[in-house]
């Protein structure tokens, strides 16, 4: 098992446990745009983005670039400042890169959700796949499940730079 790697969280939880974080949307849902954390557009997709996709500022992933977040509910304008639970994250690796996506909403996140979040999430990792092939960029691309969102912001490291410049990495 990898250093990243935690136990899989077979239940949600509750209100109550649920952290509560910051996020910013880049991507509403229902954008065929898809945009990196300093507002570059990455790609253009030829499927609608499903969730609100986002980020907490505060906050480097292990990939580093900021800390994803999905927000549930309905569409977001690009830009809007929403305070939500992260109820679980979902473990993405992208070019053998590992990467949390914490997934967020006003309200708990039921079985069904769960199931759609991790079908997505496991249909994107094969479109990043053929996408980074096209680009000449090797490495895994795998969805690697549900995790515990406590977990994933706990693997995530505080943002020192008082303006984010992006990701040492290209994506």
């Amino acid at each position: 098992m990898q250093s990243w790697q935690r136990q899989q969280s077979d239940t949600p939880p509750t209100a109550a446990a649920a952290p509560r974080l910051e996020v910013v949307i880049e991507i509403p849902a229902g954008s065929f745009l898809k945009r990196g954390s300093t507002g570059r557009l990455d790609f253009i997709s030829p499927f609608p983005c499903p969730f609100n996709y986002g980020s907490v500022d505060t906050l480097i992933g292990l990939e580093g670039d900021l800390l994803d977040a999905v927000v549930l509910g309905p569409r977001l304008p690009r830009g809007a400042r929403v305070t939500v639970q992260a109820f679980g994250a979902v473990g993405l690796t992208d070019r053998g890169m590992y990467d949390d996506k914490l997934i967020c909403s006003e309200h708990p996140v039921g079985e069904w959700q769960r199931r759609l979040v991790l079908l997505f999430f496991g249909f994107y990792a094969r479109c990043k796949w053929l996408l980074n092939l096209l680009r000449g960029q090797g490495g895994r691309n795998a969805c690697e499940g549900w995790v515990d969102a406590k977990d994933a912001i706990n693997r995530a490291r505080p943002r020192t730079e008082e303006h984010w410049s992006g990701p040492k990495v290209p994506f």
